[in-house]
């Protein structure tokens, strides 16, 4: 009955916010807009941590915990907060695909996967000038080529820019510093560089991968995260700030290899794609809570479908008609199945074994576990209302249209 609640509740949210009714920014003089993803910044961290600055936004604007879309991983909330669009939509629904030109699995890196707009060249159309800043140089990649300005750590001459002799070379990307340092430099631009309309800050989730929620680790980096949105509304004073998160983290326990497990089962598939693999193999390994599967022969679904149903820790198997209907995604984009699995389980390719016991540090998300965040509007003169804010998608959505 829970598991039925959990998919239906997100059913009507997706339902709902398919078609929402917006309110355009004002055309007279635009308000400068800072939009935050903070990665992996699920309510639990939220509570845990000494954050006096978004304590005072929570009571002085909109705050609600709300839906992120599935699976909860980085491309297919990040794409969709700057589209204001559902994958169905938007075209992203991981953070690597299955190519049919190729009929190999790609990470999603290319610009022209994106099928609608992002805020960025919404911005551009309305005269409003634009900069991104992400930890990710895949955010870069894939959503950055209508910004104005562009940072990224990892990013071609990152280390030789006008931001590294002021902060220093961009720490490594497998820590904390990383996510101050692109904020010290999102701070120093919007000093420097007035005209700018909208900001766009994105984060990384390895300190989430790293600590717990109660660890003082992760309380001593979101206290430093917290301070650096206070600088913003310092710098910005006038600025409306939206921010949201693309999904939480919880340990897991387990992890199962599809193909392996289905072909020691005699029920071989063609692929197994964990939509949660991307470049940082050390956050997560390339392993997440849930998986499309795609068949060797459409025939053998429901041989496949029971052979999963029967693993431990598999919530539910869900046909791909299923799955665009419960969570907006693009069917073209997903296998023949979408694989859940429980709070504790995530599927990835192992390299001798069918299953692996995890370590107990090991944090990853990707399930509907994890699919709940925090949502922050604040000092947005043209904002539409609370009940406009269904999902952690629609941040952002009403602005330049």
């Amino acid at each position: 009955m829970k598991k039925k609640l959990i998919y239906t509740c997100l059913s009507m949210v997706i339902i709902l916010c398919c078609h929402p009714m917006t309110k355009a920014q004002s055309n007279k003089v635009p308000q400068k807009t800072i939009v935050i993803m903070m990665d992996g910044f699920g309510e639990d961290y939220y509570r845990n941590s000494d954050m006096p600055n978004l304590n005072q936004m929570e009571k002085a604007g909109i705050y609600k915990i709300v839906p992120s879309l599935m699976p909860a991983v980085t491309n297919v909330n990040n794409i969709a907060i700057a589209t204001g669009e559902l994958p169905l939509k938007n075209g992203i629904t991981g953070n690597v695909w299955l190519n049919p030109a190729t009929e190999k699995e790609e990470y999603i890196e290319e610009p022209k996967l994106i099928l609608t707009p992002t805020i960025f060249e919404r911005a551009k159309k309305a005269g409003i000038k634009s900069a991104l800043f992400s930890c990710k140089k895949k955010t870069i990649d894939l959503m950055g080529g209508s910004a104005d300005i562009k940072l990224c750590p990892e990013c071609d001459g990152a280390a030789d820019s006008e931001w590294a002799k002021q902060f220093g070379v961009p720490p490594d990307v497998y820590s904390k510093e990383i996510s101050y340092w692109i904020f010290k430099s999102a701070i120093y631009t919007i000093k420097n560089n007035p005209e700018l309309g909208l900001i766009y800050i994105h984060t990384t989730d390895y300190a989430m991968h790293t600590w717990p929620p109660e660890s003082q680790d992760s309380k001593d980096f979101l206290h430093h995260i917290d301070e650096y949105i206070g600088e913003l509304r310092k710098v910005a004073p006038d600025a409306a700030i939206l921010i949201t998160a693309d999904h939480g983290l919880n340990h897991k326990d387990l992890c199962w290899d599809l193909e392996k497990a289905c072909v020691k089962r005699h029920t071989p598939i063609k692929i197994a794609i964990s939509p949660e693999k991307d470049r940082y193999f050390k956050h997560h390994r390339g392993m997440g809570g849930a998986a499309y599967v795609y068949l060797q022969n459409k025939a053998d679904l429901q041989k496949v479908r029971k052979t999963i149903l029967g693993l431990k820790g598999v919530e539910a198997v869900l046909t791909r008609a299923e799955a665009v209907s419960k969570f907006g995604l693009m069917p073209d984009r997903i296998g023949d199945l979408m694989i859940l699995g429980d709070k504790l389980t995530v599927f990835g390719a192992l390299e001798n074994n069918e299953s692996e016991k995890l370590d107990e540090h090991y944090r990853s998300h990707g399930s509907l576990y994890e699919a709940h965040v925090p949502l922050f509007i604040y000092n947005a003169h043209n904002a539409p209302g609370q009940d406009y804010f269904k999902a952690n998608y629609l941040l952002a959505a009403w602005m330049y249209r």
